[in-house]
Order: C-alpha cells, then sequence, then structure tokens
C-alpha cells in the first residue's frame, strides 16, 4: 500500500555523540517527488532496506532490524548507520502508524553519483492483509537459485547475505512460483541445499525439533525466524541451524515462512506435494509474533 509518512534523514556519522536528532529529520508530503534523477537507488538499486512490522504503534524488534541494517551497509561498503538517528526516525515513523498492523521500511542508498552523502530515508504504510495465508497457508515451488552453496564465500561481492534494494531477481522468483500454480518459492542452490524464500526465512518441523538452513551460503538471517527460535526455546522446545538438502523437504512434518509482516504462513505443499499443518502450533506462533516485542 502507498505510504502515508515518509520522512528524510541526514545521515549522520556513526560517530556523532550527540543524542538527539530531531533537527536531522525532514517530514515529507509521502506523494509528491523527493528524490533526484540521478539517485542511485533507482538507478542501479545501490543501496539497502529493511522492512519492519508495526502492531499498533509498536516497532516490532526494531533494534534487530537496525543491526541488519548495519550489517547490509558493511558489506555493500556504505557509510555506517548511526543507529541512535534510525532508532529515533523509526520512533517518529512508529508514531504515526495508528491502531492496527503496518510496515515501516529504511532506506540507505548511495545517493547521487559522486554526491557528498548517502540519501536516507523512512517510510510508513498500512500492511497488507495477511490474514488468509496465516489461517489457509501458502503452496511454494523450489526453484534454483543458479548458484552453489559455497558462491558467497567464494564472491562476497555478489551481497548474497545483505538486504539490498536489488530486489529485482526476487520478485521475478515469486512470479515464477505464480507462473507454476504456487504461492510463493524457496531457492536452492544449485548443488542442492535449501536456502530461503525470496522474502522470507523457511522454519521446518522434524519430528519434535524446528529446523532452520544454516545462515550461510548468502542466507539473509531473518529477524523473525530468530525471534520464533527464541519464542520455541522459552518453551522448551528443540531449535537447530543445519544444511538442509533439497530432499529432506519431502519428510518434513511441517514448515513455515516466517517473515515481519507476513508474520508466520504454514506451507501446504512443497512442489505439489502435500504439507501437514499443525494449525494450532501455526495459530500460537502468529500469536506471539503479533503481541509486542522488542
Amino acid at each position: 500500500m502507498a505510504a502515508r509518512f515518509a520522512l528524510v534523514i541526514d545521515p549522520a556519522a556513526s560517530d556523532d555523540p550527540r543524542t538527539d536528532f530531531a533537527d536531522t529529520f525532514t517530514v515529507i508530503d509521502p506523494g509528491a517527488p523527493a528524490l533526484s534523477v540521478s539517485e542511485l537507488s533507482t538507478q542501479r538499486g545501490d543501496g539497502i532496506f529493511e522492512s519492519i512490522g508495526v502492531i499498533d504503534g509498536h516497532a516490532q524488534e526494531a533494534d534487530a532490524h537496525l543491526q541488519r541494517l548495519a550489517h547490509s551497509a558493511r558489506l555493500c561498503d556504505l557509510p555506517e548507520p548511526h543507529l541512535v538517528q534510525w532508532s529515533q526516525a523509526v520512533a517518529r515513523a512508529a508514531e504515526s502508524a495508528g491502531d492496527g498492523e503496518a510496515v515501516i521500511k529504511l532506506i540507505l542508498s548511495r545517493g547521487i553519483e559522486h554526491g557528498p552523502t548517502p540519501t536516507a530515508w523512512v517510510t510508513a504504510a498500512p500492511a497488507a492483509d495477511f490474514s488468509g495465508p496465516r489461517r489457509d497457508g501458502i503452496r511454494v515451488v523450489t526453484l534454483d537459485r543458479g548458484l552453489d552453496s559455497g558462491a558467497p564465500a567464494r564472491a562476497p561481492w555478489l551481497l548474497l547475505g545483505a538486504k539490498t534494494l536489488s530486489y529485482a531477481v526476487n520478485m521475478a522468483a515469486i512470479r515464477e512460483a505464480h507462473r507454476r500454480g504456487a504461492d510463493d518459492a524457496v531457492f536452492v542452490s544449485s548443488d542442492g541445499i535449501v536456502l530461503e524464500a525470496p522474502t522470507a526465512s523457511l522454519i521446518l518441523k522434524v519430528g519434535e525439533r524446528f529446523v532452520t538452513p544454516a545462515p550461510t551460503g548468502g542466507i539473509l538471517h531473518g529477524t523473525t525466524q530468530l525471534s520464533l527460535f527464541e519464542h520455541l526455546e522459552a518453551r522448551g522446545a528443540s531449535t537447530a541451524y543445519e544444511t538442509v538438502p533439497a530432499a529432506a523437504l519431502r519428510t518434513v512434518d511441517a514448515a513455515w515462512l516466517v517473515s515481519s509482516v507476513r508474520l508466520a504462513a504454514p506451507i501446504t505443499s512443497i512442489d505439489g506435494l502435500p504439507v501437514a499443518v499443525d494449525a494450532e502450533l501455526t495459530a500460537s506462533f502468529n500469536e506471539y509474533l503479533l503481541s509486542p516485542r522488542v
């Protein structure tokens, strides 16, 4: 949905000693022109972003998202974001969100080519209605990512572990999933290792254990997956990060795609083969994910 709130950040150096950054924010009309035609975020997708779920004006796990923004900045050779400044910008955006579910987006771009500073802005918008996928589940297909699981270590310039603005491949994968009669996709490396979905993390239930692909091989470590594992561990459940061969997807007892805005969507089939859905467990996941979380 279209943003209802937007502010531009004048990025501070990461060692700026200030504690109040209000004068570095400019609230703008989210429907009005705001970027230069020379902006590299739109010309090349040269930047990073985060999407933060908001519940009744509370930004969920904002600190984890900010830490991941900083991680992406390091991978992309962008200036290190001042996390206090960005945290205050998130708080301003959350105040505008109102009741119900919303999404805050943080964007840090390289700016104008040869320009003096990066470009940074924050938006807030109502979230789409994901009650159907959370309740009824989704069908997924596996898609070859076209790279083996060792590629990220051999070629870090591919930025596979960063959350970059270059999402054309991710969106193409979802369109391909739709062409195959599914709702979403799960990437698999060319050597047969399960990775992640284009916009979500994968959690599998194997017996009484909860497993997610190890965050190597260019997997973006999901904030929602991390939070859900903490929740499961607090309830006494066993969790693990493992190398998951694609063939193992045929034997799981349950599976979910989890992300900051859609939350936990149970998988009902993988490549046309049915997967059992634990409706009670899924409901408990989403009840937790919809509760205020720091």
